[in-house]
């Protein structure tokens, strides 16, 4: 450990190292990795821009600096100072020639080493495990990922509308939800801000919503959190139709702006980009009556009326190769806002999006713009009318087409990056057995 007082002036990120070929400068950062060929050693340096080789010479070096460069351990922060100079073997394309080497913070008995560990035991220690190069590559694709929907939305006029997490009002199963109590009311996590963001679509015709949303389904799934992150865009005077084309606008444009950007991440997580141009051409669409069909027909055992589980959506996405929108599902399988299929009562004019590998990514429909259809919905789910006499002004005053849709952050990136758990896709997952770190 040091006293010493850091040059800030002098401090170079490592993202910008290609600015100082050449010059003598400061880097700071964690070690990410040691090793030694005889009298030459090298230290692998990370400061969250990139990552520096820098190269120690015991013959240009003072014993206690050799001695230093010696006692180095992973995750233990540093400073190095030298000159940079173009490395094409070196990570990132650079090194530096230190000539002054600090610890700044010592590690010890780092937990995480470069050998196989239980899923339990990263997951324990899910705070360290972050630092990790997969973990790194994985959520750096999801900041991406965030940061491409808002440019999305902004770009075409859409108004983002802050949802409560706090709501009397359930939006989805009332099998799924968390219980809380309220300054003598019962409240609940919000399963969705759907409700809201339609509230706010007559005040800003387009707008979204983008935050955490929580399920207290018992399962232990892979695509399964009990807290998790959606995208709910609303949209006045759009009916299904347009519905599922700004779906397949919205995924085309995140994945194309992933593989133009974050090529080094898709890399060292092992994906394969041919299969993500698949997003280039045309999605695939069916009927729900249709898929069930030829899931009959492929020998499964399904019946019109049942939900489509995981196992289906596999076979169905086997079956297409590419996205998949399935629509019109039964009424009875879909959640009371959703619009009656005027051709066919039994049917509501919903879709889903489903995709290669990891199924469901996206939720969608036309909303019921009829207050006394809406109403009987309400009555026929047993759900509390008074928790909605908002929700029902909606349709009182000013009614209006509308469609909406929620896409699933996690499942959308751990198929684009092909991490097969959603747990990997959060920087700290919650699930049944896991309220920790």
């Amino acid at each position: 450990m040091t006293d010493m007082k850091i040059d800030q002036d002098n401090v170079t990120e490592i993202g910008s190292l290609k600015d100082y070929v050449g010059e003598c400068v400061t880097v700071l950062g964690w070690i990410d990795g040691v090793r030694s060929h005889g009298k030459v050693g090298f230290l692998l340096v990370r400061d969250g821009t990139g990552i520096l080789q820098g190269v120690v010479l015991k013959e240009d070096s003072s014993e206690d600096m050799w001695a230093l460069h010696e006692s180095m351990t992973l995750e233990c922060s540093v400073s190095l100072t030298g000159e940079v100079r173009e490395e094409p073997r070196a990570p990132g394309g650079f090194e530096m020639g230190v000539i002054k080497l600090e610890i700044l913070g010592s590690s010890h008995d780092y937990p995480i080493q470069p050998k196989e560990h239980g899923v339990d035991f990263l997951l324990d220690h899910r705070h360290l495990w972050l630092r990790s190069s997969r973990q790194r590559a994985g959520l750096r694709v999801r900041h991406e990922v965030e940061q491409t929907i808002h440019d999305y939305f902004y770009e075409r006029g859409f108004i983002r509308i802050d949802s409560p997490i706090l709501t009397g009002a359930i939006g989805e199963s009332a099998g799924s939800l968390f219980e809380t109590e309220y300054f003598g009311q019962q409240a609940y996590l919000a399963q969705t801000g759907q409700l809201y963001v339609e509230a706010a679509c007559p005040a800003f015709r387009k707008v979204y919503c983008f935050g955490p949303t929580f399920r207290a389904e018992k399962s232990k799934t892979r695509r399964h959190l009990t807290e998790f992150w959606m995208i709910e865009p609303e949209v006045a005077f759009a009916d299904t139709e347009d519905n599922m084309q700004l779906q397949e606008d919205f995924v085309r444009y995140i994945v194309k702006r992933v593989m133009e950007r974050c090529g080094d991440q898709l890399e060292i997580l092992g994906r394969d980009l041919g299969d993500l141009n698949m997003v280039l051409e045309p999605f695939e669409r069916i009927s729900y009556t249709d898929a069930v069909d030829l899931l009959r027909k492929k020998g499964n055992s399904i019946e019109w009326g049942s939900d489509l589980g995981a196992p289906d959506e596999q076979q169905l996405t086997e079956e297409f190769g590419r996205p998949l929108f399935v629509y019109e599902y039964p009424r009875s399988v879909k959640a009371f806002y959703m619009k009656q299929n005027p051709d066919d009562e039994k049917t509501v004019l919903c879709n889903d999006l489903l995709v290669p590998g990891y199924g469901e990514i996206i939720g969608g429909s036309q909303r019921e713009d009829d207050l006394d259809l809406l109403l009987g919905r309400i009555r026929e789910e047993n759900l509390p009318e008074e928790s909605y006499s908002w929700y029902l002004d909606l349709r009182r005053y000013g009614t209006f087409v509308h469609s909406g849709f929620g896409l699933g952050l996690e499942r959308t990136v751990g198929w684009i990056t092909g991490i097969r758990h959603i747990r990997e896709l959060i920087p700290f997952p919650r699930m049944m057995n896991r309220l920790s770190p």
